[in-house]
């Protein structure tokens, strides 16, 4: 037979609460203002592209930007 639990209506003492330090919601991603432009790839690169992005979950644009952006500021700062 199991034992019955025997409750009681005593404070319980959890933690302590602490003040919010995380940004809101609007502030937590970083919005740049984007140029469309037209670009051709090849079919591999574009292949390899949406492969790696559907494994990571995102777009393949979003991807490529990222690579892009990535490559600029690497080479903005040694020129």
């Amino acid at each position: 037979m199991k034992k019955k639990i025997k409750y009681t209506d005593e404070v319980l003492h959890i933690g302590e609460r602490i003040k919010d330090t995380l940004p809101p919601p609007s502030q937590l991603i970083k919005r740049e203002s984007n140029i469309k432009i037209t670009l051709e790839v090849t079919r591999e690169s574009l292949e390899f592209f949406k492969k790696q992005a559907k494994r990571a979950h995102i777009p393949y644009q979003r991807m490529m930007r990222a690579l892009i952006d990535t490559y600029a500021k690497q080479h903005e700062t040694r020129t």
